[in-house]
């Protein structure tokens, strides 16, 4: 007899197409990437925002916030759970837990797009084959065509030159370990659907090159 658990997809009665129907939008997730310090976060959220006041069912998942909770470090976790709970299950930065934290944030973006939603991500994530297996998972369960990679292009050098939490000179003094852009690697995408310079225009003028790419590819009207 397997030990395997049995866990089956279950049918839900309401479908994405009435969700899309009554949304008046098409789901979708856009995953911003880039460097720290890039202006994911900024642009992110003023898209949000515009997307908001356009009546669309949208959410912002931040990668500073997600690490409050669902992808909460051993520091955060043991004063809670204890210690061998906080070792098994919090997140570092190390290759691997960032691939998890990138999973478990993949999981989440399928189901608000799975419930309708236009779910924004800003986070680093460094990796292409992690951004690409979100990518793959978000097609997979939602029809295709919902993924949409919005690479924040930004150079190193402007990033430290912002620095707005202090952590490039802290990874360039050896403080901080396994730091993306100094101590890590960033695997730039290679074919995004939206390439942004954040070092020409304004996080505004950014913000509206997202809303127009969604109207011109029928995401919203």
């Amino acid at each position: 007899m397997s030990d395997a658990p049995q866990v089956v997809w279950h049918t839900q009665s309401v479908t994405l197409q009435q969700r899309t129907q009554r949304n008046g939008h098409k789901p979708a997730v856009l995953w911003f990437t880039g460097l720290s310090g890039s202006g994911k976060s900024t642009i992110a959220n003023i898209v949000d925002r515009m997307l908001f006041e356009r009546g669309c069912q949208s959410f912002l998942l931040d990668g500073d916030n997600v690490r409050h909770g669902l992808c909460a470090g051993p520091n955060l976790l043991e004063p809670v759970y204890g210690a061998e709970f906080s070792k098994r299950f919090g997140l570092g930065f190390g290759q691997q837990d960032r691939e998890e934290n990138i999973r478990r944030v993949g999981a989440i973006t399928e189901l608000f797009a799975s419930a309708g939603f236009i779910c924004l991500t800003a986070f680093v994530s460094p990796y292409r084959r992690d951004r690409e297996l979100v990518r793959s998972c978000v097609d997979k369960q939602n029809g295709g065509g919902t993924f949409v990679e919005v690479f924040v292009d930004t150079p190193l050098e402007v990033c430290i030159a912002r620095d707005p939490k202090g952590l490039y000179q802290q990874a360039i003094e050896g403080k901080i370990k396994n730091f993306t852009g100094i101590s890590d690697p960033y695997e730039a995408p290679e074919t995004p659907e939206l390439h942004l310079r954040s070092e020409i225009s304004s996080a505004d003028m950014l913000a509206k090159q997202v809303i127009d790419y969604l109207s011109k590819h029928g995401v919203i009207t």
